[in-house]
């Protein structure tokens, strides 16, 4: 085995370490502009993607590669610290704008229950999600199905002394529960109205101290109304007035009987259709037809010259002499009797 001397090993750890340092080291002809803050860097050189011995792919992978190498250089320059083993640097405010589409959403509104917290000074705490149950001697979830401390699962209730010993209390208490189910639910939906600020779309009455009388009124009627008869059956008070703004119930037809009303239910269908068409006025149009008519004849006597005008020809009739200048004929010559110039057919083309 050939011996190394002190020099040899000095050296190849020089190269290595040089090695190591030329993978993070990269050199630019024109420095980079960095913006940490938005992990941004910009570079001006222009970039040389024609070689012939590397392809184009290659070359654009390690002008990414030099770049991200230069941005996380930059981000090691920044001071740094450890939280839970983990190695933490906190990036300095961007000094570039970037564009953006919509503007930044507002916060929401806190609720009832945080702004009670934060008058109290209460400190939200993280709990874990198991618990140990007494019952069952395990660890159980706390929410959820199979949970610790399930109380709708006990087949006997212990009656109190205070209440009646003949009430139901499986009812009792799964009506409860109910009751808590809905008022956690109007509780979210009240916040959610709040953030977006619309009113919650409620029906009966509103868990608060007091209510109003329109909500009285409109729980009442709601109540009247949640019957299998829709609140036709149920009874008055001497004074009470009636909803308002019920809208229009829709009636049906029955279903057995005879068939007079269908008869004459489609008959008052087929009036309505002939009701849409437009009506035909006898006397209009018998009018407009006989002007048509009397149109297209003058228009034929005036092709073979009944309307023109000569001197010393005949008219139509094969009359007797003129005492005058008549029209001009077919063959000439004058004008029957008519007197100057006139033939007595021409009153009748004439309209």
């Amino acid at each position: 085995m050939a011996a190394c001397s002190v020099e040899d090993v000095l050296a190849k750890a020089e190269r290595e370490e040089a090695e190591k340092l030329k993978s993070i080291a990269v050199t630019k002809e024109l420095e980079l502009e960095f913006d940490v803050g938005n992990l941004l860097a910009l570079d001006k050189n222009p970039a040389v993607l024609r070689d012939p011995h590397r392809d184009r792919e290659e070359l654009l992978r390690a002008l990414a590669r030099d770049n991200a190498q230069l941005l996380v250089n930059e981000i090691w320059k920044l001071p740094a610290e450890r939280a839970d083993d983990v190695l933490v640097v906190k990036l300095p405010e961007p000094s570039t704008r970037l564009p953006r589409e919509k503007p930044p959403p507002k916060a929401r509104p806190p609720t009832k229950w945080e702004q009670f917290a934060k008058l109290k000074g209460i400190q939200k705490k993280k709990k874990t999600n198991l618990v140990w149950d007494e019952v069952h001697k395990e660890w159980r979830r706390r929410w959820g199905y199979k949970r610790a401390k399930d109380d709708t699962k006990e087949w006997l209730i212990e009656v109190p002394e205070t209440t009646d010993p003949n009430e139901d209390q499986f009812a009792k208490r799964n009506k409860a529960k109910k009751e808590r189910v809905a008022k956690n639910e109007f509780n979210r939906l009240r916040n959610i109205a709040r953030a977006t600020k619309t009113k919650v779309p409620g029906v009966g009455l509103a868990p608060r101290a007091q209510q109003s009388k329109n909500e009285l009124a409109q729980a009442i009627s709601v109540a009247k109304t949640a019957t299998a008869s829709v609140g036709k059956f149920q009874e008055r008070l001497p004074k009470e007035k009636g909803p308002k703004n019920t809208g229009k119930k829709r009636k049906f037809q029955p279903l057995l009987g005879d068939f007079s009303s269908e008869k004459q239910k489609q008959l008052e269908l087929l009036k309505v259709l002939e009701s849409k068409r437009p009506r035909v006025d006898i006397t209009k149009a018998v009018n407009k037809q006989m002007r048509e008519e009397e149109e297209e004849e003058g228009r034929a006597r005036r092709s073979r010259g009944v309307g023109k005008k000569g001197r010393g020809g005949k008219g139509i009739a094969a009359g007797g002499k003129g005492k005058g200048k008549g029209s001009k004929g077919p063959k000439g010559g004058k004008g029957s009797k008519g007197g100057k110039g006139r033939n007595p057919r021409m009153k009748q083309g004439k309209r």
